[in-house]
């Protein structure tokens, strides 16, 4: 009979199917490394029962290439005989009656936390919130996945996220919610709002300073609802007033539980001396290697610089600085010197997650601290050349870093077009960016990026003082003037845009006066009546004067007139000035621009509005062009334009809503913004279970696209749905 590491082996082996035994990719998982970590002991505790399950025929090895290593390896599988023991123990063992979303963890075996993880379960289920602490590689993250899995047992919910640098409330939220999270603090409590609900984040302190704040703000929002939050962070927490929480600090274990770390042949004296000299530091005692020189009590992070480190060859310390000064995790296939990480690995210095790895913090900080200034900005150099030559904004990332990291100067303007393009893709990874290089040179133009990309994302507090780092003047105004509307105070900012326009040059005032009618003919929720709206909208339209404009300029600012007054002429049921407006429209930009049908289709959804045969031939057409169209916004409007037409919409339009890719748009730009903000007011309408998160992050997404009218509108209406 196998003995319990032995059975620990085939029952952990056993979620992997007979599909993997004859594929030439296999996951990490089933290798010895991958093994290891979820049995929590040295790998060379497992040589002898793996040997011995395969003596047995229980278990077969093969090399294999493993995903995301640079070579293949050795891994395992079950064998016939081996699967059938492992299914007869799988069916007398508990079964979990809980569900997790997010990153959470694999099983793991915990040795020697039996008592902190009941204790744990226990305060959790009776309400209390934690803050877990502890250096790193002391097992915080392996308590946080024990608890987790022991309440998934008892059938509770648990939703797990995991920071890293460019982390913030909003990525944090689709871990725990999905791809459909909302990003506002009160709109995720109102989600996540459950008995028996766990929400775990985990690595806290990855969390770049730029969004700690924000993260705050959601974990104590969470902590104040039934459900409840256990936060996993290193010394020193990165919330030191957060409150609402208990904090627990993890230590190492007592030396005669961390001896189940090591292998079960090893003399207990010598375990016992290694144990006692890493102060039962889970992640030192692994690390360990019995050629190694033991520290003095405590002394863990000067064993890993002196025995750890030093053992590495010349390409393993490379391919560990480039590792060590990376912001994210990396494939191996993306680094300059990855000839040095499979040795890495095999010194347990690796953290993998899927195909992306890091090293153990420990050893992270551990080397950071041991390079020179100078060479450290050397190898940042390199790092941002390597990744100059490669395309798309994870490139343009880390290439900003290594070049802020590096001695070299930087140019302004390739800052800023490579913040825009980040910034597409994430503007959490843009934000922390730009901090990074106000840091180095607290130029003009980035506290203007800086203010605008803290206002896109709703941060108030944050564009605030970007904003007072701005020089005086017009451009400093309108951005205030943005401020006060997010915040609510519309007539003031009214007042200080309406001053700042004034003083604007000719081509930036005509822009600044049409962004400012558009966005104020948005500013309304579905079904309002726009007739002062329009008069004001109209005579201002009529105002803007365009003599000061090149050709270019002066036509299309001609065409965003007439597309507004062509929308106001058909809510107006003005069928004449709509149909001359179109016509002008069609002449500017051509027959066949795919614009036209646009507005050739909303103009039906009106008609469609007097009339139910009507409004089905308007439907129709509305959802072939849905259908057809390549154009995400427009898309979308059409979607909102047909929700709005219809008081009962049909099953396919809510869900080609619902399916929507919200992700498609991009929340950089004024009109995106706005849709994105209306498509979480229709979702608050259609769903009905989902109305007070929905309307909720409708709300401030309106605040900070300018919208303060809808803002106060919906903010009303949904304190008499409550």
């Amino acid at each position: 009979m196998p003995n319990q590491r032995q059975l620990a082996i085939l029952s952990y082996l056993l979620d992997f199917g007979r599909d993997l035994e004859e594929s030439w990719d296999v996951p990490r998982a089933i290798s010895l490394a991958g093994l290891a970590e979820h049995l929590g002991v040295v790998r060379s505790a497992l040589h002898p029962p793996l040997k011995s399950l395969e003596s047995a025929g229980l278990v077969s090895s093969r090399s294999a290439h493993v995903i995301g290593a640079p070579r293949r390896r050795k891994v395992y599988h079950l064998t016939e005989a081996g699967r059938k023991l492992a299914l007869e123990r799988a069916s007398r063992t508990k079964k979990s009656r809980g569900r997790s979303v997010g990153p959470l963890p694999d099983p793991i075996t915990l040795h020697g936390r039996d008592e902190t993880v009941s204790s744990i379960c226990s305060g959790l289920s009776e309400g209390t919130n934690y803050l877990i602490e502890g250096l790193p590689g002391i097992g915080k993250t392996s308590i946080a996945t024990a608890v987790s899995r022991s309440l998934l047992d008892d059938g509770w919910l648990v939703r797990w996220a995991t920071c890293q640098t460019d982390s913030d409330s909003s990525s944090i939220a689709r871990m725990w919610l999905g791809a459909r999270a909302p990003s506002s603090k009160d709109a995720i409590a109102a989600r996540v709002d459950s008995k028996r609900t766990l929400l775990v984040l985990d690595e806290a302190q990855q969390s770049h300073e730029r969004h700690v704040g924000g993260i705050q703000e959601i974990l104590e929002s969470c902590s104040n609802t039934t459900a409840v939050v256990m936060t996993v962070t290193r010394a020193p927490n990165p919330f030191p007033d957060i409150s609402g929480f208990e904090s627990i600090r993890l230590e190492g274990l007592d030396p005669t539980l961390a001896r189940q770390l090591l292998p079960e042949e090893m003399e207990d004296q010598q375990a016992m001396e290694v144990c006692e000299a890493m102060d039962g530091h889970p992640l030192g005692i692994k690390l360990w290697s019995p050629d190694d020189e033991l520290p003095g009590s405590g002394a863990v992070q000067e064993y890993v610089e002196s025995q750890v480190l030093r053992r590495l060859s010349q390409s393993g310390t490379s391919s560990l600085d480039e590792l060590s000064l990376s912001p994210l995790p990396l494939e191996v296939r993306e680094m300059l010197e990855p000839d040095g990480a499979e040795e890495l690995d095999e010194s347990a210095i690796l953290r993998w997650a899927g195909p992306l790895v890091e090293p153990h913090h420990l050893v992270r900080n551990v080397r950071r601290a041991a390079l020179s200034d100078g060479g450290a900005e050397d190898l940042h150099s390199k790092l941002a050349d390597m990744w100059s030559d490669r395309s798309g904004p994870r490139a343009r990332r880390m290439e900003a870093h290594h070049r802020l990291e590096s001695s070299t100067e930087i140019d302004p303007a390739w800052l800023a077009e490579s913040i825009e393009e980040i910034v597409g893709e994430d503007s959490a990874s843009a934000a922390v960016v730009l901090q990074q290089a106000i840091s180095a040179n607290p130029d003009e133009g980035l506290f203007e990026l800086a203010a605008d990309i803290a206002l896109e994302r709703g941060e108030s507090k944050v564009a605030s003082g970007y904003i007072d780092s701005m020089s005086e003047g017009p451009r400093k105004d309108l951005r205030s003037a943005w401020l006060a509307r997010s915040e609510g105070e519309w007539d003031l900012a009214e007042e200080i845009e309406a001053s700042a326009i004034s003083r604007l040059e000719p081509e930036d005032r005509v822009r600044a006066e049409v962004s400012s009618l558009v966005r104020k003919y948005d500013d309304r929720l579905p079904g309002t009546d726009s007739g002062t709206i329009a008069k004001n909208l109209i005579s201002g339209a009529d105002s803007v004067s365009l003599s000061d404009l090149g050709s270019e300029d002066r036509e299309l600012a001609s065409l965003a007139l007439d597309m507004l007054r062509h929308s106001l002429a058909l809510e107006g049921g003005n069928l004449e000035e709509a149909s001359r407006t179109r016509d002008a429209i069609e002449g500017r930009m051509g027959s066949d621009d795919p614009r036209i049908p646009a507005l050739d289709l909303r103009s039906r959804l009106s008609a469609g509005a007097e009339g139910e045969a009507f409004l089905d031939e308007a439907l129709e057409a509305a959802k072939s062009h849905i259908e057809s169209s390549n154009d995400p916004l427009d898309k979308l409007r059409t979607m909102h334009m047909s929700l709005e037409a219809c008081s009962e919409p049909p099953k396919w339009l809510v869900e080609a809503h619902s399916d929507f890719d919200l992700d498609s748009l991009r929340e950089s730009l004024a009109p995106h913004r706005r849709a994105i903000a209306h498509w979480w007011y229709w979702r608050g309408v259609v769903l009905r279970e989902e109305r007070l998160s929905s309307w909720r992050e409708a709300i401030v997404r309106l605040r900070s696209s300018g919208c303060g009218n809808a803002a106060r509108d919906l903010t009303r209406k949904l304190s008499r749905e409550l």
